[in-house]
């Protein structure tokens, strides 16, 4: 995809995507995971388009945007060259149309990362005692999404749920990560299945 790389070390590389910035590290035993990246209101046909001459688009059934009523939203999801569910997603509650045609420059961001636990609670609970995040959608039984439009954290309980939509595994892979929440900035990590959180 051509993002630009503002940062490389033996182990790690870091890209800028929009406003945000994507790190991966190596590891011996890494497992695959999911993320997501903002994308204009209005481009998710562009967008398309534009991933079917570089990647494999997964599908839901036929389908190849996924539409989302309750969050006002359409996604497409593909594998990333390690295996991780990559997900574009349009939010129209965000109002963020663009006239430009889509391309790598359009990534505005960071949207969602996927925390797979055994104890949804638990991490809400952390979560939201530490930085105030709130429940976005969904419930501590399967399925929860904290935060707001601009990032989430994804919590599935992964005895119960799979990645969509490919249905694979849920791991629970460690990642790290620098979130704004009301003008405050946090270190949430999450490293051998436990959960951090600090204000920084």
């Amino acid at each position: 995809m051509k993002l630009e790389i503002i940062a490389e070390s033996g182990n790690a590389v870091s890209f800028k995507v929009g406003k945000s910035v994507l790190k991966f590290e190596y590891r011996d035993a890494a497992t695959p995971y999911h993320f997501s990246i903002t994308i204009p209101a209005n481009k998710e046909k562009e967008a398309l388009s534009w991933l079917k001459e570089r990647v494999d688009i997964l599908k839901n059934d036929s389908n190849s945007i996924q539409e989302f009523k309750n969050w006002n939203a359409k996604a497409i999801y593909f594998y990333d060259a390690d295996q991780n569910i990559v997900e574009f997603i349009a939010r129209n509650n965000l109002k963020n149309d663009a006239d430009e045609v889509f391309d790598q420059n359009l990534l505005l961001e960071l949207s969602e990362i996927g925390l797979p636990t055994t104890n949804i609670k638990k991490e809400f609970e952390l979560l939201n005692k530490i930085t105030n995040m709130e429940v976005y959608d969904g419930n501590f039984e399967r399925f929860c999404a904290i935060g707001t439009e601009n990032g989430l954290i994804i919590c599935i309980d992964k005895n119960l749920k799979n990645w969509f939509p490919t249905q694979d595994k849920a791991y629970s892979s460690d990642f790290s990560l620098l979130a704004k929440v009301e003008r405050a900035t946090f270190r949430i990590e999450y490293k051998n299945e436990v959960l951090k959180a600090e204000r920084i």
